[in-house]
């Protein structure tokens, strides 16, 4: 996990940028609904984070979903914001009392959402320094935060979580909503399944929404050669990797594991999406004139990629030509990014 070194969290700032471009979309249809997380990053150039996505926030909506880093950023974060919403709007409808969001960073669901958590008693988890900044900008930018929300500090990997939300009221007893944002994939496998068996304990009608890397991307990051991608693709993986140097990518879940690997922890899944499926896109992107947020550069985005892949194996014999192409394809397949949303077991009767 991130040393000294780190302070506020980069890859919270580079999500929380590409949702406040998503903000910007004219049509309510495919737009991100977290229209208060730009005032919750404040200046960007206060920001400890270089980037695209950042710099982006600087330009016009429609001049920063040319790029396609920014906009593919943008698509996926949408998509994101839209399952975690309407999974929250379920869990209250269905009597939750208690919201817990664990690595907060710039969420903003109890301050977006106090009309609809104005009885749901709701905790934001984050390490020190990412929490000090955010209660700044919190008070700074929306005069402070609602009566019933309550700051936790604490880290999943080196601490005790239960009684981290204990010493602050937290009860177990209550059926709660959990948000585990961009979290699960900056965790060891030990204290995540840790962490995701303690959320599993909760009362009957409680539920997680929560979003994973598959082990195949991990895989695949810790095996990059950098020189081995061809030029023009380098400078985008380049900046993520300097990004996640002090917050390392270290777990995902095996393909097609997921119901098992929940239900050993005492989770049943309900809901899973991959994001930049078609499901997704028709669900969360497709505007109300039929069109697609961020088409024109994610076209962009597969062509250089069947571009690349051409070069690869231009020099091969058919039949390797052909292995290839299928090694590919199935490496796209694994490489899968996914969002769930699963409920506390039953206990048997």
């Amino acid at each position: 996990m991130p040393g000294d070194e780190l302070e506020i969290s980069k890859t919270a700032i580079w999500v929380a940028a590409a949702r406040a471009i998503g903000a910007r979309e004219p049509d309510p249809a495919a737009r991100n609904p977290d229209r208060l997380v730009e005032q919750l990053l404040g200046d960007p150039s206060q920001l400890s984070l270089h980037h695209p996505v950042v710099d982006a926030l600087g330009k016009s909506y429609e001049g920063a979903m040319q790029d396609i880093e920014v906009a593919g950023l943008v698509r996926a974060m949408t998509e994101r914001t839209r399952f975690i919403d309407e999974a929250l709007e379920r869990a209250v409808s269905d009597g939750i009392t208690q919201c817990l969001i664990l690595g907060a960073g710039f969420d903003s669901h109890a301050y977006r959402f106090q009309q609809l958590l104005a009885h749901v008693r709701t905790y934001e988890v984050d390490r020190p320094q990412t929490s000090a900044f955010k209660r700044r900008r919190v008070d700074a930018a929306l005069g402070g935060p609602p009566a019933n929300l309550t700051y936790v500090v604490a880290d999943l990997e080196r601490e005790d979580l239960p009684h981290a939300l204990v010493r602050h009221g937290y009860d177990l007893a209550q059926p709660t909503f959990v948000i585990m944002e961009g979290v699960s994939m900056y965790v060891r496998e030990a204290p995540l399944r840790t962490t995701l068996r303690f959320l599993g304990a909760h009362a009957p009608g409680s539920s997680i929404v929560f979003d994973f890397a598959t082990r195949a991307m991990i895989d695949g990051l810790k095996a990059l050669d950098i020189e081995k991608i061809p030029p023009p693709a380098r400078p985008p993986i380049e900046r993520f990797l300097n990004m996640i140097r002090l917050e390392p990518w270290v777990f995902g879940i095996p393909l097609g594991s997921e119901m098992e690997f929940l239900r050993g922890l005492g989770l049943e899944l309900r809901r899973i999406l991959t994001i930049g499926s078609e499901e997704s896109v028709r669900r969360y992107l497709t505007r109300a004139d039929g069109t697609i947020v961020g088409a024109e550069a994610h076209a962009r985005a597969e062509a250089m990629r069947g571009s690349m892949q051409q070069r690869l194996t231009a020099t091969l014999e058919p039949a390797q030509r052909e292995q290839a192409e299928a090694a590919m394809r199935e490496q796209a397949r694994q490489n899968t990014y996914q969002i769930a949303e699963a409920h506390v077991q039953e206990a048997a009767a």
